[in-house]
């Protein structure tokens, strides 16, 4: 009988590795980011200020109003809004300032469709007309 070696490795380190611990460390990590990212990617939320500035003489130029029920005018006239730009050509409007007046309730995609439709009718002097807050002088 031989005394010794059994051939089954019993006295050999063990070559594999635990990996549960590993496992528990990255979905410990994994919970956290889940839980943080929705902070992470909210907007900053701006209260953009109310500044009185020095008043432009309107009377120089010409104004452009958008009524509270999106009635379009140029100058006094009222017109369609398909007409928009040939009312524009006829005020002469590339060749003075233009100021754009329009209700506080007007979406403000509607303001920048006409903003863009003036650009492209080669309106180069462009100014919004704004009330100043109250209490300010």
């Amino acid at each position: 009988m031989m005394v010794g070696n059994s051939g089954n490795g019993g006295n050999r380190p063990m070559a594999e590795i635990n990996v549960t611990p590993f496992v528990d460390v990255v979905l410990v990590l994994l919970i956290i980011f889940m839980v943080t990212a929705p902070f992470l990617a909210r907007g900053l939320e701006i209260d953009l200020p109310k500044v009185a500035t020095k008043g432009l003489d309107v009377h120089e130029g010409l104004i452009i109003s958008i009524r509270r029920d999106l009635t379009l005018a140029v100058g006094e006239t009222v017109v369609r809004s398909d007409r928009f730009e040939a009312a524009l050509k006829k005020a002469n409007a590339t060749e003075r300032p233009v100021f754009l007046k329009a209700d506080k309730s007007v979406p403000y995609g509607t303001i920048v469709e006409y903003i863009a439709r003036m650009r492209r009718a080669g309106v180069s002097q462009l100014g919004l007309v704004t009330e100043p807050p109250k209490g300010s002088k």
